[in-house]
């Protein structure tokens, strides 16, 4: 049977775009399609564009606390236009660089949606069929809205880095990362930000003890943060939007920003028609090599809805290579995954957490909590905490949860400990770098509970 390519991927995003590159190293015939831009979600409209808003946003606090340690400065607030040009200008410039490596890499690709009609076969825009061996999903995930009256009135996190001006106000509903993170931001660049969320507490699946910290200092920075309270309806009024909530509030709020969850791009890709099992949520079932019901179709990424990060989409790609191309059967890796939370002050996260460790068998939890040396200098409330989960009889170090600014920065050198198995007792014969917030993790102790 002849085939126009031995691959075609559906999807630029980080995903994608590695797979393509990486078996076109290999010497394999590659076709790419992207209906958007390059570069996927997380390049385009997630976590590279949020982290650049993460960072303007601290530069207020740092005023604030550069002038209590004594420098002569005049705060003012963010030029949000000029800030929002510069983000395009380099979101532009990096999206060029994924155009250029599937370019340099011999991956021919395709500006256009694409839908699978069988197993070998997909049709792009205009009608145009291309047949290959073997077909690739990796369209990642798009957000989405409530059921909720005049929700269309709202924005999702796609929009937020389109605003033309920041608004006055803004809800945020949702207590998700995304929408703990983007509280954090936009609460730092003077927006005036509410936060609704249906349940008991926010970052629901980490570490209780974590994220009821991060809790406390988001209160603590002027969110106004109402768990237990969800969205009843909203109407478009003078001045913005009204939402009526379930905590008996009903306030105008400039803007509404909806971070309610995300679901998997396979609407209307013909994935059903030819053979490929969807789960209840819309993602692509895949075994343990990422192949779908169907074997010469595989999928990557969010659209299986596995472990939603960018480095296991790539991680993910990679092992498809090695199986499909490379006769090197390879299955990823979804054990001790390090991750962070770009909240203020951040989570830094890897391994279990208590609450899930704690159903496994005995452990020791130790942790610490404490107002580091840089703005306790200045009077500020603000604490961190670090924390080791511990297996009471391997002693190997189950979790490590860290709270703190850095925290992305240092879970990224823990995890390499904890993935490697490292016991407490190797924890404990790391000598402390002194003075910094992380000497925390290898001066520890006695245990603060047992169970």
């Amino acid at each position: 049977m002849d085939f126009d390519y031995d691959l075609f991927v559906i999807g630029g995003g980080s995903g994608g775009v590695r797979s393509a590159r990486v078996a076109a190293q290999a010497g394999v015939r590659v076709a790419l399609a992207e209906e958007s831009r390059y570069g996927g979600t997380c390049v385009i409209r997630g976590c590279v564009p949020k982290k650049l808003m993460v960072f303007a946003s601290e530069f207020a606090g740092l005023q604030r606390d550069a002038i209590d340690y004594g420098w002569q400065l005049q705060p003012g607030p963010l030029d949000w236009p000029t800030f929002r040009t510069r983000l395009q200008v380099e979101l532009d410039r990096l999206e060029q660089i994924y155009r250029t490596l599937l370019t340099k890499n011999g991956v021919e690709t395709f500006d256009s949606r694409a839908r699978v009609l069988d197993a070998h076969t997909v049709e792009l825009n205009g009608g145009k069929q291309i047949r290959a061996k073997h077909i690739l999903l990796a369209m990642g995930g798009w957000p989405t809205l409530p059921d909720t009256p005049g929700a269309e009135l709202g924005i999702s996190s796609n929009e937020i880095f389109h605003l033309e001006q920041l608004p006055q106000s803004l809800l945020i509903v949702g207590g998700g990362y995304i929408a703990c993170e983007f509280a954090c931001i936009l609460n730092g660049m003077g927006v005036q930000v509410t936060q609704y969320y249906r349940g008991a507490q926010v970052l629901r699946g980490f570490d209780d003890e974590a994220r009821g910290l991060v809790a406390e200092e988001m209160r603590h920075a002027g969110i106004d943060l109402h768990t237990g309270t969800n969205v009843l309806a909203m109407e478009k009024v003078e001045g913005g939007i009204r939402v009526k909530a379930s905590n008996g509030d009903e306030r105008v709020f400039a803007q509404v920003l909806f971070a309610t969850g995300r679901s998997p791009n396979t609407r209307d890709m013909g994935l059903e028609q030819a053979g490929v099992k969807l789960g209840r949520g819309g993602e692509v079932l895949v075994d343990a090599f990422s192949q779908t019901s169907v074997p010469s179709i595989h999928a990557v990424g969010d659209v299986t809805s596995r472990l939603n990060l960018t480095p296991m989409a790539i991680r993910e790609g990679i092992a498809f290579v090695e199986t499909v191309f490379k006769n090197n059967p390879t299955r990823p890796d979804y054990e001790m995954v390090p991750t962070a939370i770009f909240t203020q002050p951040e989570i830094g996260t890897v391994g279990l957490s208590e609450e899930a460790a704690r159903e496994l068998g005995p452990i020791e939890v130790y942790c610490t909590s404490f107002r580091p040396m840089r703005s306790a200098f200045i009077g500020r409330n603000s604490r961190v905490m670090m924390k080791l989960v511990v297996c009471a009889e391997t002693r190997r170090v189950l979790g490590c949860h860290i709270v703190a600014p850095g925290a992305g920065e240092m879970i990224q050198l823990a995890g390499i400990a904890v993935k490697m198995g490292a016991t407490k007792e190797d924890f404990d014969r790391t000598v402390a770098v002194h003075p910094t917030m992380a000497e925390e993790l290898v001066t520890m102790a006695t245990p603060l509970r047992r169970s």
